[in-house]
């Protein structure tokens, strides 16, 4: 890994979800660690999956990693920061103030913009207090999905220039004092991450045009925060080791052009490109071959399924049961990069395509569903995206128009300073979701979500969002008064959880499953995307991939999920509405396989 040529005490990864964060900070932590550094690996991410990477359980504190002497890792856990943030304003007033005004102020801490602010105020203690990581050579995070990552970044700013403007001394996180005791610790955080001889921002990446295309935009918005020091990672570059097998010619194709065809901007960053292995880098033994050539040239015979009778079901027998009530939600979840948005499209098509009207809309901070459709048009189709700026902007007009017009000069103002604050970035985009899913009502919506994490803070602040709206508008809208109710419902709200044949993919699906009945809300299925197991490949490193999905397609099958579809690789990449309505056509998907197949 190059980057590591030029060490700085901090190593930030960001990237899309899905193209291997976790996986190449852990390798560069455990070989930064062995080689007699002192380390902390941290993670960002509200979906993290350390733990599993390093076998190790974590906390929200640093825990050592017994088979790598010199490293300690931990979690940043949004939920239990936000109660020892709220602690930490709140608790100084207990016993001072009546029980209602303390209960009103507990009442105000409890939204998902609390979550943000504790995280960040953990990030940046650990960032810019030198008194808290004085021991350790290495600052390592493992950061989330990178919409979420530029909010965590852009966040001091904004907050700088409310607490400079807000006179009344309170907001939407409660008194003021708690965020203007930490303004200098979080200019001292921004200062260190744009500060080239301490800090490095390597951005990782897929040889893919997707993932490359947000490595170039997440670069350019880096650069204008100050962050210049930037290193690119291009992870899991596949080179077919049999040319004549159609599907590993394809794969490399796919990849050489993604790369010879990448924005220009890339082009000045230093690379490091780590080859495609079939391998899984769990465990530390793992990590130690990460990026070598050696990790990927050993191929296992592949002696295909033990359950000759499993086959996969279509995408469009699916689609069928999905149509059945003519109108309603329809969730794609799951991890970043398993192909939500594939998904999301080719379900939309086909139901456009039958005659009904359907809204496609996304809540990722990452989107790029116009790509996936090639921005393509169909009838009965209409795509939208959930726009952070634009949905701000038409809450806060939409404030003052029902709330400040009977106000005075001086109430107006108190309100318009609430509305410049943050947290009504996170009341308008949810107000927003809760419109899009009200549309379901009569008509079709498909919903291609934000990577896990983000999905459930956005599901979860359902529970706190009347108190955040009360405050500010003093009416709860109708959307969002039967939001909950709504995502219950199972005749009316589907969610399709979205994985990968792969260890990660599906123990963050199942893991999201849990988290979304304990909300009482059921998954209607689960959906493997990227599956080679019914292939006719001969090429030995697919062949050893293919030999490896079997456990996890028995896990989704008969530990997880109720109902399944599974959609091959395909030769040709889903861009564009040929090549998705191809995913939902009816006619198999696999070479020589009967048309209609199901899981028993």
């Amino acid at each position: 890994m190059n980057f590591l040529n030029h060490q700085t005490r901090v190593i930030f990864f960001t990237g899309k979800g899905g193209v291997g964060k976790t996986t190449v900070a852990c390798a560069t932590a455990v070989k930064l660690a062995e080689a007699g550094k002192k380390v902390l690996l941290v993670s960002t991410d509200p979906a993290s999956n350390l733990d599993e990477v390093l076998e190790t359980t974590l906390r929200n504190h640093p825990t050592p990693i017994s088979t790598v002497p010199n490293l300690m890792a931990m979690n940043l856990d949004p939920e239990k920061l936000a109660f020892e943030y709220r602690e930490r304003v709140i608790g100084p007033y207990r016993g001072l103030l009546p029980e209602s005004v303390l209960k009103s102020m507990e009442e105000q801490f409890s939204g998902a913009c609390t979550r943000e602010i504790a995280a960040f105020d953990e990030f940046a203690r650990l960032l810019a207090d030198p008194s808290d990581t004085a021991e350790f050579c290495h600052l390592i995070f493992d950061t989330a999905p990178t919409g979420h990552t530029l909010r965590l970044l852009t966040l001091p700013a904004a907050w700088d220039d409310f607490l400079e403007q807000n006179q009344s001394g309170t907001t939407c996180l409660g008194p003021l004092a708690g965020l203007q005791s930490q303004q200098q610790l979080y200019r001292a955080a921004v200062g260190v991450l744009s500060d080239p001889v301490v800090t490095t921002m390597v951005l990782v990446t897929r040889a893919e045009t997707s993932t490359l295309a947000e490595a170039a935009r997440t670069s350019d918005e880096l650069s204008k925060l100050g962050i210049s020091n930037q290193h690119l990672v291009v992870n899991g570059l596949f080179l077919a080791k049999d040319t004549n097998d159609p599907y590993a010619v394809a794969l490399e194709k796919r990849h050489t052009t993604a790369l010879a065809t990448a924005p220009a901007n890339l082009a000045n960053l230093p690379q490091t490109v780590v080859p495609w292995s079939p391998h899984e880098f769990l465990g530390v033994a793992a990590l130690r071959r990460f990026g070598s050539t050696t990790a990927c040239e050993t191929a296992t015979q592949d002696t295909g399924s033990s359950d000759d009778a499993f086959r996969p079901p279509q995408l469009s027998d699916l689609v069928d049961e999905l149509v059945a009530d003519g109108h309603g939600v329809i969730f794609a979840m799951g991890k970043g990069g398993v192909g939500k948005t594939t998904v999301a499209a080719a379900i939309s098509i086909a139901i456009a395509e039958r005659g009904f009207e359907v809204h496609l809309s996304t809540t990722d901070p990452a989107a790029h569903l116009a790509a996936v459709l090639n921005n393509e048009r169909l009838p009965n189709l209409t795509v939208s995206r959930i726009d952070p700026a634009v949905e701000t902007a038409k809450y806060a007009g939409e404030v003052m128009r029902k709330s400040g017009s009977n106000l005075d000069d001086s109430g107006q103002a108190l309100l318009a300073e609430d509305l410049r604050s943050p947290c009504t970035e996170e009341i308008a985009v949810f107000r927003a979701f809760a419109d899009a899913v009200a549309e379901g009502v009569d008509k079709f919506v498909v919903l291609d979500t934000a990577p896990t994490g983000h999905t459930i803070l956005l599901l979860d602040s359902a529970l706190a969002f009347h108190r955040d709206v009360t405050r500010q508008s003093r009416e709860v809208p109708d959307a969002v008064a039967s939001l909950l109710p709504r995502l219950r419902d199972p005749s009316f709200t589907r969610v399709l959880i979205v994985t990968l044949p792969e260890p990660t993919p599906v123990h963050e699906a199942a893991e999201l499953q849990r988290d979304l009945r304990r909300a009482s809300i059921q998954p209607y299925a689960w959906i493997v995307n990227q599956v080679l197991r019914w292939l006719p490949i001969t090429d030995p490193l697919l062949m050893q991939k293919r030999s490896r999905e079997e456990k996890y397609l028995q896990e989704v099958t008969k530990i997880h999920a109720e109902k399944v579809a599974v959609i091959p690789w395909q030769i040709e990449p889903p861009i564009g509405v040929v090549a998705l309505r191809h995913l939902t056509g009816g006619t198999s998907l696999v070479p020589n396989m009967p048309e209609r197949t199901r899981v028993p």
